[in-house]
């Protein structure tokens, strides 16, 4: 089985905490961003275990102590402006993009989508979708309601694909349990 990536792990929670900081910061109600906080940790607690068992117990702490400090500061304006936070919140765009590109491609390459769970799948579509009219009524935030269209779109490519290659994928996984 392959490891974690670390590099992986703190780029979703450097978007998961840009997220949340900028919507608390600009005053959106908890229901906004509240799952960006449970996720925060959620991710944080991951990324200190990766570093906990590849590169000791003293790196994973003082990881953590600086992430913490580093969302603590964040949340001060005085310190961090919203104006910069909006940066942080921009940068999303791209990162789901090229996340959701990358799987996509590879879905396409390979002519089937493998090991991707169709209802996750069609759940992070309409999850983005529903998060789109969610964001409209609760927030009106022009970047927060583009990030849940990008992140639609490339999803429901996703979801799509799934459906296109449903016997492909099938066909995929009963060969690969022959050869084994």
């Amino acid at each position: 089985a392959l490891p974690i990536c670390f590099l992986s792990v703190l780029l979703e929670l450097l978007a998961i905490t840009f997220s949340g900081v900028y919507s608390f910061t600009s005053g959106f109600p908890f229901s906004a961003y509240g799952e960006s906080v449970f996720l925060a940790v959620q991710t944080a607690l991951i990324a200190m275990l990766c570093l906990w068992f590849s590169r000791g117990k003293m790196v994973s702490l003082v990881f953590m102590a600086v992430y913490s400090a580093g969302v603590y500061f964040s949340l001060d304006p005085a310190i961090c402006p919203v104006a910069l936070l909006w940066y942080g919140q921009a940068a999303n765009i791209p990162m789901i993009l090229l996340g959701k590109f990358i799987q996509i491609y590879s879905n396409f390459s390979n002519g089937h989508t493998g090991q991707l769970s169709p209802i996750t799948c069609f759940l992070l579509a309409a999850g983005a979708i529903a998060r789109i009219f969610t964001s409209i009524q609760e927030t009106g935030d022009q970047l927060v309601i583009l990030t849940y269209v990008c992140s639609s779109a490339f999803n429901s490519i996703i979801a799509l694909q799934v459906i296109w290659y449903w016997n492909s994928t099938a066909q995929s996984k009963t060969s690969k349990k022959k050869k084994a």
